[in-house]
């Protein structure tokens, strides 16, 4: 095996070069890219979609928030960590952030970089709290500027996905960037997900996009888990008073109204911040408090929706019924 940072050459490409000729040293992480900038992806209106699955793993949840801003990463990363450590589920975490990756970060991983396994040509993500993690964040300097434009996001995502040695997984949880652009698509039209969960705080500015977020997974046929509000509400650690700093129940309003299932709130808490900060999320840094209470209950709402999905499609099929003929 040898490290990945040994086969990445550059990020930033000059304008005389293409995608992959700027990887050229590497041909384990960025590689097969068809042309100068990569394949156009259908349009979001597109109804044949071609999903080829990801041997080994049985559930693909995208975390998603139209809106930067609203604590997504955090609540992936505690979702995962609570699926895992309350849940017995085989978890994997994905950090589809080429910007701006926060995994390396949340999971205290940062500086580490993943080693690729020469056999099968596949990188072989970094693990803790049990949890396997991929980022491009692990194969970057920290101060690296990706100057990538979406053609480039989108190969690159691709092979994230696909060239890494993710082994047997119960679900590979997606931490998607904010919005609904290139690689929002490329995730929603490449890969089979099972589900997204929508993460919103309950002002009137993040639930306008919590509406466009949902559309753009109900146009590419991708079910939507359940919305999570996120900095519902501040307790006071003396007097135990509660303020809505950003409004009171908006997201669960917007589920209500979209017809979705509302999988809980979560307060804004400075021990949930201090945790993520220091690389040990509240769930696996504070396990018994009631600020991590959330996220394991939300994780056996996600369990239950995909339990439900599930069921969903195997009733969809066709069913063949033999009757007698009494003649």
């Amino acid at each position: 095996m040898r490290s990945v940072s040994r086969v990445v050459a550059s990020c930033v490409p000059n304008r005389s070069t293409s995608f992959s000729k700027s990887f050229s040293t590497s041909r384990i992480l960025l590689h097969n890219i068809s042309g100068a900038g990569g394949a156009t992806p259908a349009g979001p209106t597109s109804r044949i979609i071609s999903r080829p699955r990801l041997p080994g793993i049985k559930h693909i949840v995208a975390v998603s928030s139209a809106k930067g801003g609203v604590g997504k990463s955090t609540t992936a990363v505690n979702l995962a960590l609570g699926l895992s450590h309350h849940h017995d589920k085989r978890v994997g975490l994905l950090d589809a952030d080429i910007y701006g990756p926060s995994i390396p970060t949340l999971m205290n991983l940062k500086g580490r970089k993943p080693d690729v396994r020469e056999d099968i040509k596949k990188m072989i993500p970094l693990v803790n709290y049990g949890i396997k993690c991929m980022s491009m964040g692990f194969i970057v300097e920290e101060d690296t500027a990706m100057i990538w434009r979406g053609p480039m996001v989108m190969s690159a995502l691709e092979q994230l996905l696909r060239h890494v040695d993710w082994g047997d997984l119960d679900v590979l949880v997606i931490d998607l960037p904010p919005g609904t652009g290139d690689a929002q698509l490329t995730i929603c039209q490449k890969v089979p997900l099972s589900g997204a969960v929508i993460v919103s705080t309950p002002q009137d500015v993040a639930l306008a996009d919590v509406v466009r977020g949902v559309n753009m997974f109900q146009k590419v046929d991708v079910p939507i888990i359940g919305v999570v509000e996120n900095m519902s509400f501040f307790e006071c650690s003396n007097c135990h008073h509660t303020t809505h700093i950003f409004g009171s129940g908006g997201a669960q309003a917007t589920a209500s109204r979209m017809g979705l299932p509302f999988l809980g709130a979560i307060p804004i808490h400075i021990e949930i911040r201090e945790t993520s900060d220091s690389g040990k999320p509240i769930t696996v840094g504070s396990p018994e408090s009631s600020q991590a209470r959330p996220y394991f209950e939300i994780a056996k709402k996600v369990i239950t929706r995909l339990e439900e999905l599930d069921n969903s499609a195997t009733q969809q099929g066709p069913k063949i019924t033999i009757e007698k003929n009494t003649r």
